[in-house]
């Protein structure tokens, strides 16, 4: 379902108006919801693949190795023969000391993000992000880009917890909240979002303009679809 209404950080009487129904926690998704990271972390594993001399990938392949954590992307990006647990470790210790200098290279929040999160922050909805990017890069890029908003819990992925479509990662924001299960709303751009969020039984909002196509967050059955940031403020604030 898309809401093609544009909003603006609203303040005051105009949000007395539209928090009467609105949803009380969203849950984000980081890496091509949040932020365009899909040249760093392609760069990066470019470099920690030409270490050991295989061969490295274009930069939209990207878009379909990510999205379940760095292991499972370095297995992704490995070739044929090569997909070991072994090769996959290799290429992590070269990929994180490389990510974690340059992984602000070509990385920015998507077009309206920023406006988006201020004006749910102003409307009271309480902000967190569950990502299965490893926790220091998670850490630093949010503060990085995002220093004014006020997220209540920020996780990345952690030993010893499952990455995404696993529920785990939000019923950990849900105790850390003490939020009614009825009152939350996920939101990401790829298929494991979605299945997150129906692991959970929450509804979601699937982002277009992140790494996968429409039609795979249609697929995997998202309760709305947002073509813009502003959509997923009327989504959320929206009354029933």
């Amino acid at each position: 379902m898309v809401l093609p209404q544009k909003h603006k950080v609203l303040t005051g009487h105009h949000l007395a108006q539209q928090t009467k129904t609105m949803k009380k926690l969203a849950i984000f998704d980081l890496d091509g919801t949040l932020i365009d990271s899909v040249a760093d972390l392609a760069q990066a594993t470019n470099y920690a693949l030409s270490q050991y001399g295989y061969p490295t990938h274009p930069t939209d392949a990207y878009r379909f190795f990510v999205g379940n954590g760095i292991n499972k992307l370095f297995e992704r990006a490995l070739p044929e023969g090569e997909k070991s647990m072994d090769n996959v470790m290799k290429i992590r210790q070269a990929f994180i000391p490389y990510y974690n200098v340059h992984n602000r290279d070509f990385t920015r929040p998507y077009p309206g993000i920023v406006n988006m999160l201020e004006t749910l922050q102003n409307a009271g909805v309480v902000l967190a992000i569950a990502s299965n990017k490893y926790m220091e890069a998670t850490t630093q890029l949010v503060k990085s880009y995002f220093p004014h908003i006020q997220f209540a819990c920020v996780l990345g992925q952690r030993e010893g917890v499952k990455p995404k479509p696993d529920p785990q990662i939000v019923y950990d924001i849900i105790e850390a909240t003490k939020i009614e299960h009825n009152d939350i709303i996920y939101i990401g751009d790829s298929n494991v979002d979605m299945l997150t969020a129906k692991n959970a039984q929450l509804p979601s909002i699937g982002v277009t303009w992140g790494f996968r196509p429409s039609s795979e967050l249609q697929e995997s059955g998202a309760t709305y679809i947002a073509s813009t940031a502003e959509e997923i403020v009327e989504i959320i604030l929206k009354n029933e």
